[in-house]
């Protein structure tokens, strides 16, 4: 299944996949929660820079059924003044 992203999400996704993150450091639930939405805007990032392609404003990318619940499970926790 295919999305489309606007340029600057998909840009946000890319450079989250270019992270490179080697702390090892107790965190709390709420860190851990944090690194695992963290992880799945990479593995988008991952996506975009491997499969994606440009439509004017925006990226369109075949993403994972399993990646797209995820996103949107993140999604569904932000408060709803930010989305």
């Amino acid at each position: 299944m295919s999305f489309r992203l606007p340029q600057a999400l998909a840009d946000a996704a890319v450079r989250a996949w270019e992270r490179d993150d080697l702390d090892d450091v107790p965190e709390t639930p709420a860190q851990r929660l944090a690194r695992h939405r963290a992880a799945t805007l990479a593995l988008i990032g991952m996506a975009i820079k491997e499969r994606g392609v440009r439509d004017g404003d925006e990226i369109v990318v075949p993403l994972d059924a399993g990646l797209i619940a995820l996103a949107i499970d993140a999604a569904d926790d932000l408060p709803s003044d930010v989305t």
